[in-house]
């Protein structure tokens, strides 16, 4: 147990599960894209639907697209802060199966034309987990190293996925 399991993260609030877990599933979206966002669609479900105006979970996922993190105060402007950047995005309501009801779907595209969707959820005390990339499940938090390999099953791929990661080590 960490201490931020009793005290909850470092964190513009007022929630840590609707702000700093919103910020922080948009930040990891912002960093797998692998390049600023110029547009997102992004639909809010469940819980972040119902009250994610209030608790600032729609300003906190845009937040994190634009690469705030969890302590930064630039949060409750991040709509503003998007318009200046020529950021454009969408926020709506909907329903996602068999979702954490703290679950939001974002489809971005980045400045040099890369595109991606997330789907992630807000799991209490601020943590996350990422839950699909592009239709495929996943299941990591975003807190450590984690590799995304989208694998062609052709002969070789692996192997070349496997000699580049020895050669780094």
């Amino acid at each position: 147990m960490h201490i931020f399991d009793v005290l909850g993260p470092v964190m513009i609030g007022p929630s840590s599960s609707h702000t700093a877990g919103a910020v922080k599933i948009g930040y990891v979206t912002r960093k797998l894209l692998g390049e600023a966002p110029v547009q997102a669609n992004i639909l809010l479900h469940g819980s972040f639907a119902d009250t994610g105006s209030g608790h600032g979970t729609d300003r906190a996922v845009i937040a994190g697209l634009l690469g705030c993190k969890p302590d930064d105060p630039q949060i409750p402007s991040s709509f503003e802060a998007a318009k200046k950047a020529g950021f454009s995005f969408q926020i709506t309501r909907g329903t996602l199966r068999g979702a954490h009801p703290n679950t939001v779907k974002i489809e971005v595209v980045g400045e040099h034309g890369s595109q991606l969707e997330v789907i992630g959820s807000s799991v209490g005390g601020g943590r996350i987990r990422i839950c699909e990339i592009d239709g495929i499940r996943t299941d990591f938090s975003g807190e450590y190293n984690t590799i995304i390999v989208h694998n062609t099953d052709t002969p070789g791929h692996v192997a070349q996925v496997t000699t580049v990661l020895a050669q780094k080590t």
